[in-house]
């Protein structure tokens, strides 16, 4: 006996199959989420950055190196690492590798014994062989001056690429680390859940005569005033304006006039 028919021998009418609607259209997409805005006002940010340029006009990365190769690598090789440790590596190193070729010559054996003392040195050895290489055979041995090009290196990403162009070539670039992260969202300057986010809403704000300096202010401010644990907002030249929580000394200043 047949699906189709009853035990008489009649068909049985089955439901038509129920169509989906056409018409045409995909499903509507999620509304992205709304940009975080920064908590001060243009006049605010202004004076922000006139002070950090008022106290340190012209302010240096912390990082030794020679030229824009040694830059290149010693930042490469900061990851995960203290710009301290990284210097006392490289300081013997550079005065006597200060080029591709130099580096390619001195072979990935002899350069893992003199970063040995950094962090993850063996991989990043392997990387500063391969991107000096890669520079000698794509680049004519010197540094790309273009973000796109300096992120085919191996272990070189946009923060990396970002430090190189702003101290060796003068671009107004804003290299997002863990201080400047922190700092961006902590204080409300330019929130973001990734450092991307946070260095686009930097561009955004910064007004174009602080750009060039805007990351070095950030990250020495988050490194030494405004740190992870315990920040010292009794020394910090922002702290009338800062609209941070945390800020203890507007909760003094509350604590007093109450």
């Amino acid at each position: 006996m047949s699906d189709d028919q009853t035990e008489s021998g009649k068909t049985r009418t089955r439901p038509a199959p129920a169509r989906r609607a056409t018409t045409g259209s995909k499903p509507a997409r999620k509304a992205a989420p709304a940009r975080k805005r920064s908590r001060y006002t243009r006049e605010e940010i202004h004076a922000i950055f006139a002070r950090f340029r008022a106290a340190d006009p012209e302010p240096k990365g912390e990082l030794f190196h020679v030229n824009a190769y040694t830059l290149l690598v010693a930042v490469a090789l900061s990851a995960q690492a203290t710009d301290v440790g990284v210097n006392k590596a490289t300081r013997p190193l550079f005065a006597e590798v200060d080029t591709p070729q130099k580096m390619v010559e001195l072979g990935e054996d002899r350069l893992r014994e003199a970063i040995k003392t950094i962090g993850l040195y063996r991989n990043k050895a392997k990387n500063v062989i391969a991107l000096s290489q890669i520079l000698i055979d794509r680049f004519n041995g010197e540094v790309p001056q273009d973000r796109e090009a300096l992120e085919t290196l191996p272990g070189v990403g946009r923060k990396t690429a970002n430090v190189v162009l702003n101290i060796a070539f003068g671009q107004p670039t804003i290299a997002v680390d863990t201080h400047l992260f922190r700092l961006g969202n902590r204080i409300g300057l330019a929130p973001g859940k990734t450092p991307l986010e946070v260095e686009l809403a930097l561009e955004r704000i910064v007004p174009d005569e602080f750009l060039r300096h805007a990351h070095h202010w950030l990250i020495l401010h988050g490194r030494y005033i405004c740190k992870a644990r315990k920040p010292e907002c009794e020394k910090c030249l922002i702290s009338d304006l800062c609209k941070s929580p945390e800020n203890r000394t507007r909760v003094s200043a509350r604590a007093s006039t109450g």
